[in-house]
């Protein structure tokens, strides 16, 4: 198995509620406004930003804000490279 799966259509990201400790500083720099907090408390007892589930451009603006280095994974599609004498 060669371990990738079906290349994403859109963009989208994953949050990792366990490691949010919901400073919300994802869904200030949204600029789509696709993550909003959540209301269920993950173990650590932090609410976590949570996806809408569509609208995400890819900017990975969520990605570089967010102080805890594993909650987000981003999710891109592959761009096909240009066919050559194409423009």
């Amino acid at each position: 198995m060669s371990g990738q799966g079906p290349k994403p259509a859109a963009p989208y990201p994953v949050i990792y509620p366990l490691e949010c400790k919901a400073c919300g500083r994802c869904i200030l720099v949204c600029p789509k406004k696709v993550l909003r907090m959540g209301t269920t408390l993950n173990a650590r007892g932090y609410t976590s930003a949570e996806y809408v589930g569509a609208g995400c451009v890819g900017c990975l603006n969520c990605f570089y804000a967010c102080p805890e280095p594993n909650t987000f994974e981003m999710h891109l599609p592959v761009k096909e490279p240009a066919k050559p004498g194409t423009v």
